[in-house]
């Protein structure tokens, strides 16, 4: 099962492209589902292909932030507990998946492309999201984290706007990033059933870092991308034990002790190492594998 795509490549591959919902909070982060992406063109129009590939035959063509709407309601009818959500401009872009967490109670902040029009001033203006930010007074820019990054802090400058709201206790916003050096400018449509601080906005908003940190890891340590199948079943089955391998290692991670300033706490990287130490390679004595360990972790500190 194949697609032609072209991408950070620079040229047209072979590849197969997966929708995931992922799950953050302070103790750690893991991937919780995943939805194959079928292009309508291709392969949705072709029923032989999608035989051969051993797609299902209720499975037909859906846009991702359909596949999205799927997951997150999937999700709450299990009852895992949260309160946000945050997507880049493909989902953003959706109304159908902003509607639906309103339906349910659930905040977001996504984001969308600087041509987005939003309403304003009691829903007398409408007017293009760009257009908005050059009018924000630079005394009314926030400097705020989003979260560390790999290079340290991500320190950028915020502004919001209360836009229009369509039902009695909602709030609605827009939310502006600034690059500080650039002045590169992003935008997030902003929603919640309660009212909400800029910084927690800021907050969601950044966690989005959090899926490239999760595909890094995912590709680095469980062999997320390491497959070879061709088939509905195959791309399942090996993304879901993928997956469930870096949950399980998400776990132990968390529930490490504090450990002090000397030695950092059990990563998920060093988890890994351990267990395939101990576990699936030809066993070393105990003690020379935790004096690597040690050294590692006390280096890293």
């Amino acid at each position: 099962m194949q697609r032609q795509y072209t991408g950070t490549a620079g040229r047209v591959e072979n590849s197969q492209v997966g929708v995931f919902l992922a799950y953050v909070s302070p103790a750690g982060r893991a991937m919780i589902d995943r939805q194959l992406y079928l292009p309508e063109t291709s392969w949705c129009d072709r029923p032989n292909r999608l035989a051969a590939a051993g797609v299902p035959d209720h499975v037909g063509f859906a846009t991702k932030p359909a596949l999205a709407r799927q997951m997150i309601a999937a999700a709450l009818d299990a009852g895992v507990p949260f309160g946000w959500v945050t997507g880049d401009e493909v989902y953003g872009a959706d109304p159908g998946l902003r509607a639906d967490l309103e339906c349910r109670g659930i905040g977001y902040v996504l984001a969308v492309g600087c041509d987005r029009r939003v309403h304003v001033n009691d829903g007398r203006t409408l007017i293009r999201v760009d257009e908005l930010a050059e009018r924000i007074p630079t005394a009314e820019w926030q400097l705020h984290s989003c979260g560390p990054g790999a290079k340290g802090p991500r320190d950028y400058l915020w502004a919001w706007i209360t836009t229009t709201t369509t039902h009695p206790g909602e709030h609605r916003w827009l939310l502006i990033r600034r690059k500080r050096t650039t002045g590169e400018l992003a935008f997030y449509l902003s929603w919640s059933p309660r009212p909400a601080p800029l910084h927690t906005l800021v907050r969601v908003a950044g966690s989005r870092w959090s899926i490239e940190e999760l595909f890094q890891t995912g590709k680095g340590q469980v062999g997320l991308d390491h497959y070879q199948v061709r088939g509905w079943t195959g791309w399942h089955r090996f993304i879901t034990l993928a997956m469930l391998a870096l949950a399980v290692l998400t776990i132990l991670a968390a529930q490490q002790a504090d450990t002090g300033p000397e030695i950092i706490a059990l990563t998920v990287a060093e988890i890994r190492r351990l267990l395939n130490a101990f576990v699936l390679a030809t066993p070393l004595p105990p003690a020379h594998t935790l004096h690597w360990s040690i050294w590692r972790r006390t280096s890293q500190a």
